[in-house]
């Protein structure tokens, strides 16, 4: 599959919140992940698909 077909539908970021903080999140192009500030969290996108899973989130530095 091409990158196309995985990318993320920068749409659907309107629709998402942070699962710990309930707050909005920015999208990081570059790292493919969803940034929340609020949590000092990134959670990854794979295959297109945000994973919103704090388990699956990086913490920030």
């Amino acid at each position: 599959m091409s990158n196309s077909e995985h990318a993320f539908d920068r749409h659907m970021l309107e629709a998402l919140i942070c699962p710990q903080t309930h707050t909005t999140l920015h999208y990081d192009a570059e790292r493919q992940e969803l940034v929340s500030n609020a949590a000092s969290l990134a959670f990854p996108i794979r295959n297109g698909i945000p994973v919103m899973l704090v388990d699956e989130a990086r913490e920030l530095d």
